[in-house]
């Protein structure tokens, strides 16, 4: 019995294999997005010229995946320690922490660096981010996580295996809870030197011009530009919008949805020389 090397807890290959299965959800996010489809870099939604210096990006991107070299290697090495632990569970229960580890990668992403952090979008250059960010959400993340609780289920009872601690679980729902809300909540926009704040509002499939026009005057504005569909408004309102301003929430009554207040109407206004 070698008594320098502490004996190692049940369950640490799991473990492992979640961290594992998370930084593997990051590099495929980082290769798919960053780079195969270019929807996105990491620091995509920062504003000001030296975020939109491509260099910039590029080393972002490098740096994120290095650090999810390190938290692999961190995976890795956690799962050799453990090996004898692993041994004694079948591989569909490792697998299963795969899966969990993968959908957790995604609900943190979404939940924290889209939503409250606002670092980037899944889709950046689209009328409705948010919508991409719930599919992207529920696929990669929700899904993930309810087929690995389901192989994890089906792997029955492992030498060892015992059951997770619920605060964890709990912790993480809580969070994209309070995420999802701050995401649903009107986008608060600081006004531009001239005084008028720039938003993004979608109205919903045949909404009637009148309603149109009257959501505009809840807030103060004046119509910029309009898509072909006639759904998607860019409007200049009338002083600074805070997110408990009731112009913006009035917008719902009228069947519109403020999409965003940053990095798409900002880059409209400058293209168009709003004065």
């Amino acid at each position: 019995m070698n008594a320098a090397m502490p004996p190692l807890s049940r369950g640490g290959s799991s473990r492992a294999a979640i961290l594992l299965g998370f930084a593997l959800g990051g590099f495929f996010d980082g290769i798919l997005l960053h780079q195969v489809l270019q929807w996105h870099h990491l620091l995509s939604g920062l504003e000001g010229e030296t975020w939109r210096d491509i260099r910039v990006q590029i080393l972002a991107d490098g740096v994120f995946h290095l650090l999810m070299y390190v938290l692999a290697a961190i995976g890795l090495w956690l799962l050799w320690r453990h090996r004898h632990d692993a041994a004694a569970r079948s591989g569909r229960r490792l697998a299963a922490s795969l899966l969990l580890g993968f959908g957790i990668w995604h609900i943190t992403d979404i939940a924290l660096v889209h939503w409250m952090l606002g670092l980037h979008r899944i889709r950046m250059a689209v009328e409705t981010p948010l919508l991409w960010d719930l599919l992207w959400l529920a696929v990669f993340g929700v899904a993930a996580v309810a087929a690995g609780l389901w192989l994890r289920a089906r792997a029955g009872a492992d030498p060892g295996g015992g059951g997770g601690h619920p605060i964890p679980a709990m912790l993480l729902a809580g969070i994209v809870a309070s995420a999802a809300v701050s995401a649903s909540l009107p986008l608060p926009a600081t006004a531009t030197p001239d005084g008028r704040t720039p938003l993004l509002v979608w109205f919903l499939p045949g909404t009637a011009p009148a309603e149109i026009f009257a959501a505009i005057d809840a807030l103060d504005g004046r119509t910029v530009w309009s898509d072909a569909s006639g759904e998607v408004y860019l409007i200049a309102a009338d002083g600074d919008l805070s997110v408990w301003d009731r112009r913006l929430w009035r917008l719902y009554r009228h069947n519109a949805l403020p999409v965003s207040s940053s990095v798409f109407p900002a880059a409209c206004f400058r293209a168009m020389r709003l004065t």
